[in-house]
């Protein structure tokens, strides 16, 4: 280590292919830390020079490779993508490995909490994590400086109940859901004519009156509901068996994880509902509820345009979009009417009802395929508080004690 003009001081060192290596540094403070460090690496066969370090932008691109390889299902591969180009490549895609530091990452995370929300916060500084691993796994990186650093929970105390809706989305009343069924029996017969593709008038099924009554009353991800195939509905049993998902490739296959794979009762209202639906949805080699006219898995994109949006607009509960203008003035095209809720929300409703209905926390894991319970607290807990009744509760408590005559 020695001390030179144009740089206070620089750090001399043969790496462990014996090559003699230079780093510059401002302070001596910094070069004897980095001194260390180097020394450490060398010993440990873990060292990779700054020349040859490749950069966090290049070692994402090698961790999707790596996913892709695995098999990750589509949509989880996108969703990594959007991670990695939207947010982790815009701000340290340029830094080496061998330069990124714990403060830095530290950093980003907090850039990313105060930017976005936390969830998805969360979500990017885990994929940052996992490009360090696999980095380190490729002999490119000697410590993950990522390991440790999370996007924690907030406290409970920090927001009271109605913030924690909010964190969920809003969650439809009974009497709204109710008039979202009622409206889409009537809009929607389960045979209609509609106007084909050449212009001429044609019969079609029309799936979205029973779609929403399986979304509201089940509770699934309309990707689940979208995946549902006729064998795995038992009508008599009145239950759904829920073992397939579409993607947002309109792929059929399998739930993502184990917990998903799972059995969802139906009530009679739904049954009735879907044994009209079998009679009028068309054969389909995948054996489909709710195909696409072209017989293939539908896309949550049209479920949304052509049955999510338009039954709330019957309902009065939409609002205009102003046309998004073309550059030469002309409208391009008006977008969907902003309206109150999305099939996420009938999720959360269908939860909030079996909440209202007594069921135990695990068993609300179990029917809403939660990987953790905790997953099923941190989204649903102040449902669970909300419906205690503190002053039965303490009566209980009383008598318990006591006896029923108390004191």
């Amino acid at each position: 280590m020695r001390r030179t003009q144009a740089v206070r001081w620089q750090l001399q060192y043969v790496d462990a292919e014996g090559v003699r290596r230079y780093r510059n540094f401002g302070t001596k403070a910094e070069a004897q830390k980095h001194e260390t460090k180097v020394r450490g690496e060398l010993v440990d066969g873990t060292h990779t020079p700054d020349s040859t370090s490749i950069t966090v932008t290049e070692a994402g691109d090698l961790w999707l490779k790596s996913c892709e390889a695995d098999g990750l299902q589509a949509v989880t591969l996108k969703g990594y993508r959007e991670y990695l180009n939207l947010h982790i490549k815009p701000t340290l895609g340029t830094t080496k490995l061998s330069r990124l530091t714990r403060p830095m990452v530290e950093t980003f995370k907090d850039e990313m909490v105060k930017k976005r929300s936390r969830v998805l916060a969360r979500k990017v500084v885990s994929a940052l994590g996992a490009i360090l691993k696999d980095a380190m796994r490729r002999g490119l990186l000697a410590q993950n400086v990522a390991a440790g650093v999370r996007v924690e929970e907030r406290r409970a105390e920090d927001y009271d109940d109605e913030d924690r809706i909010d964190d969920i989305d809003r969650i439809p009343a009974p009497e709204e859901v109710g008039q979202m069924l009622r409206k889409a029996e009537e809009m929607w017969p389960l045979i209609m004519e509609v106007e084909g593709d050449d212009g001429e008038l044609v019969r079609r099924p029309i799936p979205w009156h029973p779609l929403l009554m399986v979304a509201a009353f089940t509770g699934l991800r309309i990707s689940e509901v979208l995946g549902l195939t006729w064998q795995n509905i038992d009508l008599r049993a009145g239950l759904v068996k829920v073992r397939r998902r579409v993607d947002f490739k309109r792929g059929l296959g399998p739930v993502k994880s184990r917990m998903g794979k799972r059995e969802v009762p139906i009530p009679a209202a739904a049954i009735r509902v879907l044994k009209e639906w079998k009679m009028a949805c068309p054969p389909t080699d995948l054996d489909l509820v709710f195909p696409f006219w072209d017989k293939q898995p539908m896309h949550y994109n049209v479920a949304r345009k052509q049955c999510m949006v338009p039954v709330q607009v019957a309902c009065g509960w939409s609002k205009a979009r102003p046309a998004i203008e073309a550059k030469d003035g002309k409208k391009r095209r008006i977008p969907l009417p902003e309206v109150r809720y999305g099939f996420h929300d009938l999720r959360h409703f269908a939860a909030s009802m079996f909440i209202e209905m007594g069921w135990n926390a695990k068993r609300i894991q179990a029917v809403m395929g939660h990987s953790t319970i905790q997953m099923t607290f941190d989204l649903y807990g102040h449902l669970f508080a909300r419906r205690e009744n503190n002053v039965d509760a303490m009566s209980a408590f009383e008598s318990s004690v006591f006896g029923r005559g108390g004191r």
